[in-house]
């Protein structure tokens, strides 16, 4: 059964910031939703704040989006039966990247 899966990061910087972090690190992200298995990404930036994306791959479908906000990020995906057993891991990981990622240096 599918499962949906929300992860808040938040962050000190400016939206203008977390956006460019955002958009240079989205491979990262794709690695840690996929938990390293083969799958084709698409993506797609519908407003400045709002990116959109979907993978494909083993027969599965992930899809999900991401919103800029002031204060935080909000990372919400629907993971597919293949990957929904181990969504606590991939959580897990993609909380830890997107921190690293939206660390203020």
């Amino acid at each position: 059964m599918s499962r949906p899966v929300t992860v808040t990061i938040s962050h000190d910087l400016s939206m203008e910031e977390a956006r460019g972090r955002l958009r240079e690190g989205f491979d990262k992200i794709k690695r840690q939703l996929t938990g390293g298995l083969m799958f084709k990404f698409s993506e797609e930036w519908i407003s400045e704040d709002t990116l959109t994306f979907e993978a494909r791959g083993l027969g599965q479908h992930i899809t999900g989006r991401i919103d800029v906000f002031p204060q935080h990020v909000r990372i919400e995906c629907v993971l597919p039966n293949l990957l929904a057993s181990i969504a606590e891991t991939i959580t897990g990981k993609v909380e830890k990247e997107g921190r690293l990622l939206l660390e203020k240096k």
